[in-house]
């Protein structure tokens, strides 16, 4: 995953390798709907991919296989939710934000019903199989809708405490992850709320405003920077909607520049979010949004083509180094 410097850097700040979001998620869900029975998922031939084979072995009764059929998910989904039950709708955010946009649209947000709709294998977690599998537009597509919390965790803890809220929840919520292992970042004691960013690192130099499984590249780039005299700070914006404005605005005021990392189109994501944030508040620092441009995406592996973009820490030590000048 890392180049050797990269591992070096993550190995002097004592980071360890956890599991795969897509791995707590089912442990936490599995744990969940052990307790509390109304609790269901929905899959879309992706029990196997979910990694909720052991869930449907154990809860036979708590799930439901729609087939490939993204649609009809959404609207069990839905439905269940409507019911009373608390439905879990998994499926490959590629195909789950695309193929049933207006199921999402309208019977869960609109129809304000208590449904979670998970999108595993997110970003380009898909890799070699190229754009047909890469979910680069599923946050842009989703931050347009109304009522609809958006969390895209970082490492295990963000998983865990995400699928948590999304269980209690009382309203529509999608969660987005991926399948590489995650290392561990939440510092020991740290609270997950959601809408509030995890603070990772101070600085005031440059603020790396990231999500998901680009974190720990922000992560190693500031240590890279810290190095060289430049101070980063480093802001987990695990959740994309509501956005955390006062870490944002704190950010741009208080830091020289503002980086924003994400595994997404750089259109419609975090970094359009978070520049409209700073520029209606009247906050202009430095700025660079750092992401997958709008360009038919080349293909290979998740490490690839973060590196090939720059979200790895020497593409975001070389951003920096040009921002600030």
């Amino acid at each position: 995953m890392f180049t050797p410097a990269a591992t070096a850097v993550a190995q002097k700040l004592g980071l360890k390798k956890g599991r795969a979001n897509l791995e707590e998620f089912a442990d936490t869900l599995q744990a969940l709907a052990t307790a509390d029975r109304n609790i269901v998922a929905v899959t879309s031939d992706s029990r196997g991919s979910g990694k909720l084979a052991p869930y449907g072995k154990a809860l036979p009764k708590q799930i439901v296989e729609v087939g490939i059929a993204e649609q009809n998910l959404v609207g069990i989904t839905a439905g269940l939710a409507a019911c009373g039950k608390k439905a879990f709708g998994v499926s490959p955010s590629c195909f789950l934000t695309a193929r049933s946009l207006e199921q999402i649209k309208n019977d869960i947000c609109y129809s304000n019903v208590p449904g979670v709709v998970i999108g595993i294998s997110s970003g380009v977690s898909y890799g070699a199989l190229g754009s047909t599998h890469h979910s680069l537009h599923d946050l842009a597509v989703l931050r347009a809708i109304n009522n609809l919390t958006i969390i895209v965790p970082a490492d295990n803890f963000e998983t865990r405490e995400a699928i948590k809220y999304a269980a209690a929840a009382p309203r529509p919520v999608f969660v987005r992850f991926g399948k590489a292992a995650m290392y561990d970042l939440a510092p020991a004691g740290a609270t997950f709320t959601t809408g509030k960013a995890l603070t990772l690192r101070e600085g005031k130099d440059v603020a790396f405003i990231a999500n998901g499984e680009t974190v720990v590249h922000a992560l190693l780039a500031a240590e890279n920077l810290a190095a060289q005299g430049i101070s980063a700070r480093v802001l987990s914006l695990h959740t994309v909607k509501p956005l955390d404005t006062a870490a944002i605005l704190a950010a741009g005021r208080e830091c020289r520049a503002v980086i924003t990392v994400e595994e997404h189109m750089i259109n419609g994501g975090v970094g359009e979010a978070v520049a409209s944030t700073l520029l209606q508040a009247g906050v202009a620092p430095k700025f660079k949004m750092v992401g997958f441009p709008d360009e038919d995406t080349v293909t290979g592996a998740q490490a690839d083509l973060f590196r090939h973009y720059g979200i790895s820490m020497e593409g975001l030590t070389e951003t920096t180094q040009k921002l600030l000048g």
